[in-house]
């Protein structure tokens, strides 16, 4: 038994607990473009940022206006992350044509030197780039990996998980918003 916040928890509930997201820099709380997915005319937009893919263009959220994209931020290390990734290249090619894009923020240390193999590996047919402090932060500080946002065509926070989330529920989510 570990005891946790005072609450003694069996070991397999941790480990479900621990398999279900990974650990990442944490964030003060629920951010705001947290708080406000999910209502139309609640959402927020979602913060702009410029960051670099393998070949050193600029990737900048802002140039994919008028699409739904699926923002993750994730980790080669992340077993959730791993799960989800070939999940991500079947909805880029499903929904590409239909005005989609999967963006994936690699918040690895190590950087292209082990995001380059695993992408290669897994067929990655989306946008990677390597994102850092400044861009999490502004998405609240990411305090678990993977956390994926749904960015509606008006480039507004549309949905927000962190942690595995099924894929039956992603495919439903992106429908909504094609």
């Amino acid at each position: 038994m570990i005891i946790l916040r005072s609450q003694v928890m069996p070991l397999p509930l941790i480990v479900g607990l621990a398999l279900v997201s990974c650990g990442g820099s944490s964030g003060p709380g629920e951010s705001a473009v947290a708080q406000a997915a999910g209502d139309a005319e609640q959402r927020v937009p979602a913060p702009d940022f410029s960051l670099r893919d393998a070949n050193n263009h600029e990737l900048k959220l802002s140039d994919f206006q008028g699409k739904v994209v699926l923002l993750n931020f994730w980790a080669t290390w992340c077993g959730p992350c791993k799960i989800e990734m070939p999940w991500f290249v079947e909805f880029q090619r499903k929904y590409r044509d239909r005005g989609f894009s999967v963006i994936a923020v690699a918040m690895d240390e190590e950087g292209w030197r082990v995001v380059r193999p695993f992408a290669d590996r897994l067929k990655l047919n989306f946008p990677i780039v390597i994102g850092n402090r400044e861009v999490a932060d502004k998405y609240g500080g990411i305090a678990a990996l993977p956390t994926t946002y749904i960015i509606d065509k008006q480039g507004k926070v549309a949905l927000m998980h962190q942690g595995l989330t099924s894929k039956g529920r992603y495919e439903d989510e992106i429908e909504r918003l094609l």
